[in-house]
């Protein structure tokens, strides 16, 4: 198979493939040219290293989040636009094992993002925002999604898969001198689903609150 069969989001597909098989740790170039049937080298005119790698996929993933999740059209309020795309980010990095560790600092490739971010910003100032305090609600919010999908993984790298050592009746009876502490790994380590929209929820009743101030 040539190189000139080979273009970059087809790798980056390959390495979404290959995340979901073996995690973030086992992804390699190497790895990829084995399943395209290609030498390694052939790969580094697409990508210079790991990192450039991961960038494409992010990318592909955010295209994929758009075609797939995304509401259409785009809700009109800044606060069903933060929980709407908060949302569909978390549901398209659960389907990649590690996929918030890969997303996470990604350079993105293209500017598949700028037209729905430009969208959000320009909602956000028409709505009274300044600049700054648009992007500064906009970037809190996307912190505590990556943070909390990172944490969901680390117990949850898939979401039909659990890791061995997260037991909640055996944490209970580890912790059972501290009952509130032992009580609380029901609601730490499950429901995820509602934990995740009750805490965007908080997030965005404290930006209108914050706004209500100044």
């Amino acid at each position: 198979m040539g190189t000139s069969k080979i273009d970059r989001e087809r790798v980056a597909d390959t390495g979404l493939r290959l995340l979901n098989e073996g995690g973030l740790d086992g992804l390699t170039l190497r790895a990829i040219a084995r399943e395209l049937d290609v030498k390694a080298p052939a790969l580094y005119w697409h990508f210079k290293d790991k990192q450039a790698l991961l960038d494409e996929m992010a990318t592909v993933m955010y295209r994929r989040m758009l075609a797939e999740d995304l509401p259409h059209p785009g809700p009109e309020r800044w606060q069903d636009q933060l929980v709407a795309y908060n949302t569909a980010l978390r549901t398209a990095l659960l389907r990649y094992r590690d996929g918030a560790k890969v997303y996470s600092g990604a350079r993105f490739t293209g500017t598949d993002h700028a037209a729905g971010l430009e969208t959000h910003l320009r909602t956000m100032v028409d709505a009274g925002f300044e600049l700054a305090q648009a992007v500064r609600a906009s970037t809190t919010a996307y912190a505590y999604t990556m943070g909390f999908v990172t944490e969901e993984q680390g117990v949850r790298p898939m979401p039909d898969e659990r890791r061995d050592g997260f037991d909640i009746d055996e944490r209970a009876a580890r912790m059972a001198a501290y009952p509130l502490a032992a009580a609380a790994g029901a609601e730490i380590f499950a429901h995820y689903d509602e934990r995740f929209e009750d805490g965007l929820r908080l997030i965005v009743a404290g930006i209108e609150a914050r706004r209500a101030t100044h």
